[in-house]
């Protein structure tokens, strides 16, 4: 141990988290450590009152201080256009991309036998409550193109055909196996362009 137990507890929950490595924690604390005042508290602040305030959504699943969330009630969105994905990762890739301007609706998840994860655990009532109110013209299906992705894909399918709205899949630029999450800008604003409608 080359510190403190408090210090390598610091590098220790920094390590757990996405990106992180043992290395990159290490150079991260001592960051934080080395400018306490600038650094330091200023981010335990952020994290407390984040931690406070931030709420799943409601009406689409995202993560936000208000609830609805920011994009749910900004009139300046089109609402007759919801974008399903499967986290709110997802999400917030495709806003950081710029091209999406309707709504969104985060599942949850997956369907996966293997994880037990089933329809009842999808987050759809949201979604499913603005197609009865005739809101929702087009339903994009922004998955992954991994196995249990195209198995939600497919059972959001059959349980929108009926609704009467368009459903569309994201187009080129997703690969086989690929997360949403850690595409480039370029790579999703090309699959949400070119997304295609689904036939019933």
């Amino acid at each position: 141990m080359w510190s403190s137990p408090e210090i390598e507890a610091l590098i220790a929950r920094l390590a757990r988290l996405p990106g992180f490595g043992p290395r990159s924690a290490r150079r991260a604390a001592l960051a934080l450590l080395q400018e306490p005042e600038t650094r330091l508290k200023p981010l335990v602040e952020a994290m407390q009152n984040a931690a406070r305030h931030s709420h799943t959504c409601p009406q689409c699943g995202n993560l936000d201080t208000q609830m609805p969330c920011i994009i749910c009630t900004d009139p300046a969105r089109d609402q007759s256009i919801i974008c399903v994905v499967e986290t709110v990762g997802d999400l917030w890739a495709l806003e950081r991309a710029g091209v999406h301007k309707g709504l969104y609706q985060v599942l949850g998840g997956t369907l996966s036998a293997l994880s037990g994860f089933g329809p009842d655990d999808l987050n759809i009532r949201g979604m499913m409550e603005r197609i009865a109110a005739g809101h929702v013209h087009e339903v994009v299906l922004a998955l992954g193109t991994t196995v249990d992705g195209a198995t939600t894909a497919h059972w959001l399918q059959s349980q929108l055909v009926e609704a009467g709205v368009v459903i569309s899949r994201l187009g080129q630029g997703v690969p086989m196996g690929g997360a949403l999450e850690v595409m480039d800008d370029g790579t999703l604003a090309a699959a949400l362009t070119a997304r295609r409608i689904l036939e019933p």
